[in-house]
């Protein structure tokens, strides 16, 4: 199965499916009224280990249980001064709540890595890597906690060890 067809075929959908939902609509609102801002961040040091993430999102709900947003997100480590990453990009998600508990998620996400190896073979590795998440959480007010599944993992070619990933996020 061709994973650029697969990609293509989800933004797609998406897309049409916003289109259509945001046509129905004919009462006047306010725009920012429907959007929730959130998203997460990290910070860990030690002596010989630095991570940092920024990770914001905004989402707009199309009603109770249907919304789309987009998320931005950079990341920073270093371990015992000799490897580097940096990671740089964004992702498009789609929610479907179909109880107030409960929340489907599918993320399409893009990012850049530049990766730099110190030591007998100094290393640059700068690439991209798309991540397609299909995922299940549970909502307990602003808070979502759950686990996503990256479908387009492969070992060799990814800059997370699993395919499995828990989340927390987080919306005000």
């Amino acid at each position: 199965m061709n994973i650029s067809k697969i990609i293509r075929f989800v933004v797609v959908s998406l897309f049409f499916g916003q289109l259509c939902l945001a046509q129905q609509s004919t009462k006047s609102y306010d725009f920012w009224e429907k959007v929730d801002f959130g998203g997460g961040a990290g910070l860990n040091f030690s002596s010989n280990y630095t991570n940092i993430s920024l990770a914001p999102m905004g989402v707009y709900n199309f009603n109770s249980w249907l919304a789309t947003g987009l998320s931005l997100q950079y990341s920073y480590m270093k371990l015992n001064n000799r490897f580097t990453t940096q990671l740089y990009g964004g992702s498009l998600i789609q929610f479907v709540h179909p109880t107030p508990e409960l929340q489907l998620s599918a993320e399409l996400e893009q990012l850049y890595v530049n990766q730099e190896i110190e030591g007998l073979q100094n290393q640059r590795n700068q690439f991209w890597n798309t991540a397609l998440f299909l995922g299940f959480g549970y909502r307990s007010g602003n808070v979502i906690a759950g686990i996503r599944y990256n479908v387009l993992f492969r070992e060799s070619q990814n800059v997370y060890p699993e395919a499995w990933m828990p989340f927390i996020r987080v919306f005000f």
